[in-house]
């Protein structure tokens, strides 16, 4: 690694890490009924062992709120000694998942049930903490910590109460009046807490470290209990500080553009570190999103972030540990309550609401906070599959009459021989002699059913009714009838336009119409939880897609994109007039797109055959005309451009430099989220190019990779 790049960017970020480190460290041990300094231990074998072997060289490891209900339920049956041999084991159970490739497996995990779990510990170690907040002292569990919560309220409260609450003010309103990460909203927090608890002479419970550290270190010693219970308690360890860390690994590979994570190197190393800490007398170590998060936001480059910020811990415990003493017990336990109920995610909740998985969600944190966390898990598991096994049998069938004697039957989701039941009552309803069309939606179909609707399809027929069976998904039923006269897959109308489906005298006379009520029968029960989740949250597009008007581009089409992907902006020759000159509505949704909906994209596509170029080329324009004066802004010299193709893409290196001219985009491109791309489509080759904006050069886009042969 570069000495320049360490110095300029990991030292620095390492810092910031580190200043958040040490009161999450603390606050973690208190939490978990540990000595203090285990906390720290963990912090500094998490930054150097971790920091120096990992597969995912930006995630910086530490002692996690997530194993905190573990960890204080573990040293509460065996001691804090015998919890060190624990974890020291755990390491090797985690050494050996990673060296036996198993690191994504972990992964197979429902994140409905991961995230479930990490919000029933949050709201346990919250209902414990609260009560050291308001001066009284944790319960021995989550009930009796929320059934004394009242009287501990009522009680009568000293001085750490306020102590308590004004670290947690500043720990909520920091982040929102100084936006600068080189100070940690938990260390301000902690620090002005400490200094006004010094100022006023406070007489309250501090931080409490052994004046020699290294002379104090817990010597590990075999848990007096069965090797089942032990067995059990180390798996659960090994098991939920992997899956934890795995998890946050994923999601800090999404925060940056670096090397992705070796997932089975990253346990390997997780390993390493807590059979390192446990025999350090160190709580267990995981990889914690919000330090790791912390350290991108910082700017580290390089693992050298997190195996400094391990160094400055060590060097603050072993130097400053006078300092760290003077820090309130009060303002540790208000850090752990919004740490713990910050893991309680609403952002999280509303995707699990999307993908219908909340009752997972539920199921797993309630279960976590009313019993314990292995029987929690358990309940979580054991819901997931039930959601599994329900949206396998599950689906949705709807009958439409679109006109006189017709009839149409929707069918969506997974038909299974389970519900051919349902199928069938449905059918049989339909009066005889009807045309009939069956829509199926379906990601599986198996013989059962099939049987059921192929059956009911003959003997409708006998009895002089029609029935065409059509499906937009995939070939399931044509498939099981290909080898009868005339079966085949008929192609998905959305990718075609109306003359290829309609008759030409319906496509004069109400083609919009049809094409409405298409839609409704074959695309919107595909689309319709998706529309619906937009409509409740909003947008969030990646892309502003600046494109030509000309009917023949279809830009979800050629992008493969759909509902809530691309903002657009259509027009006459993909012109994007300079800012401050002519027709403003292609500046206001460069504006928009850019300051309200943060997109971080912003492309502008030109097309083989454009009538706009053609016309700017030969001059086929009026000029003191709405179409002249539009043309005219696209302040290309045609003079010297070559063919059309030539001119289509001198247009589009063009219209990049006129974004270049709004304020917003050059703010947005300099601060580094914004990127400027060009693009040219072939019509007759349906085929993509990149434009390079210096010189107007087109690039074809990699070949399509094929898919694999169906074994």
């Amino acid at each position: 690694m570069s000495v320049l790049k360490v110095i300029r960017h990991d030292v620095p970020a390492s810092i910031v890490v580190f200043l958040i480190a040490i009161p999450l460290s603390l606050g973690i041990a208190a939490a978990s009924g540990a000595p203090l300094l285990a906390g720290l231990v963990a912090a500094v074998v998490g930054g150097v062992v971790v920091g120096a072997l990992g597969g995912a060289p930006l995630q910086v490891s530490g002692p996690a709120a997530g194993l905190t209900v573990i960890v204080a339920g573990t040293i509460a049956n065996y001691g804090f000694a015998a919890t060190a041999t624990i974890v020291a084991l755990a390491g090797g159970v985690q050494v050996l998942l990673g060296l036996a490739r198993l690191g994504r497996a972990a992964l197979a995990l429902s994140p409905a049930v991961v995230h479930g779990m990490l919000a029933g510990i949050g709201l346990v170690i919250a209902l414990s903490q609260i009560h050291v907040v308001l001066g009284g002292a944790p319960q021995s569990d989550a009930w009796h910590n929320l059934r004394e919560l009242p009287a501990q309220i009522l009680g009568i409260h000293g001085v750490s109460v306020l102590l308590g609450l004004l670290t947690i003010g500043l720990l909520l309103l920091w982040p929102r009046l100084v936006r600068t990460s080189l100070l940690p909203a938990a260390l301000v927090a902690v620090v002005v807490t400490t200094v006004v608890s010094a100022l006023i002479g406070a007489d309250v419970q501090r931080v409490d470290l052994p004046e020699n550290p290294l002379s104090e270190l817990v010597v590990p010693r075999w848990p007096d209990a069965g090797a089942g219970e032990i067995a059990l308690a180390v798996l659960t360890i090994a098991l939920v500080a992997s899956v934890e860390s795995l998890l946050s690994a994923v999601a800090v590979d999404r925060m940056h553009d670096g090397p992705r994570a070796d997932l089975n190197r990253e346990l390997v190393a997780q390993g390493a570190g807590n059979t390192v800490s446990g025999l350090l007398g160190g709580l267990p170590i995981t990889g914690v999103i919000v330090r790791s998060s912390t350290n991108v936001g910082a700017g580290a480059r390089t693992r050298a972030s997190a195996i400094l910020h391990g160094v400055w811990v060590a060097g603050c415990v072993l130097l400053l540990a006078g300092l760290l003493e003077k820090i309130p017990m009060a303002a540790l336990a208000a850090v752990l309550v919004v740490v713990g109920l910050r893991l309680i995610s609403l952002a999280q909740i509303k995707i699990y609401v999307r993908h219908r998985e909340l009752p997972t969600y539920l199921i797993t944190a309630v279960g976590v906070v009313a019993t314990d966390l292995l029987t929690g898990v358990a309940l979580g598991l054991a819901a997931a599959v039930v959601v599994m096994l329900w949206r396998v049998a599950r689906c949705d069938i709807r009958t439409a009459e679109p006109g006189p004697g017709e009839t149409v039957v929707t069918i969506t989701g997974t038909l299974a021989f389970v519900g051919s039941g349902r199928v069938a009552r449905a059918l049989a309803a339909i009066p005889a002699g009807r045309s009939v069309a069956v829509e199926l939606h379906l990601d599986y179909l198996d013989h059962g059913a099939f049987q059921v609707i192929d059956d009911w399809r003959e003997a409708y027929e006998k009895a002089g009714g029609t029935v065409t069976v059509r499906e937009t998904h995939d070939g399931w039923f044509h498939r099981a009838t290909s080898g009868r006269l005339g079966a085949g897959k008929t192609t998905p109308r959305r990718f075609g336009s109306w003359s290829q489906w309609q008759n030409l005298d319906r496509q004069k006379r109400d083609a919009m119409a049809a094409g409405i009520q298409e839609f409704e029968r074959s695309v919107a029960p595909l689309v319709r939880p998706h529309l619906a989740g937009l409509a409740r949250d909003g947008q969030a597009p990646e892309q502003l897609f600046i494109t030509c008007a000309d009917s023949r581009l279809v830009p979800n089409l050629i992008t493969t994109s759909g509902p809530g992907d691309l903002f657009c902006v259509r027009n006459v020759g993909n012109i994007v007039p300079q800012y401050g000159t002519g027709d403003s509505s292609v500046g206001a949704s460069i504006e928009f797109a850019v300051e309200v909906l943060r997109v971080s994209t912003i492309t502008v596509c030109g097309h083989s055959g454009c009538g706009a170029v053609r016309a700017l080329m030969t001059g086929g324009y009026t000029p003191d005309r709405p179409l002249g004066r539009w043309l005219s802004q696209s302040g290309v010299d045609f003079t010297d451009c070559g063919d059309e193709e030539g001119c289509v893409t001198a247009n589009v290196a063009q219209q990049l430099a006129n974004l270049r001219t709004y304020p917003v985009v050059r703010e947005a491109e300099a601060a580094g989220r914004l990127t400027l791309t060009g693009l040219y489509f072939n019509l007759a080759e349906a085929r993509m190019y990149t434009v390079d904006e210096s010189n107007g050069t087109r690039t074809p886009l990699p070949p399509p990779v094929p898919l694999p042969a169906a074994s």
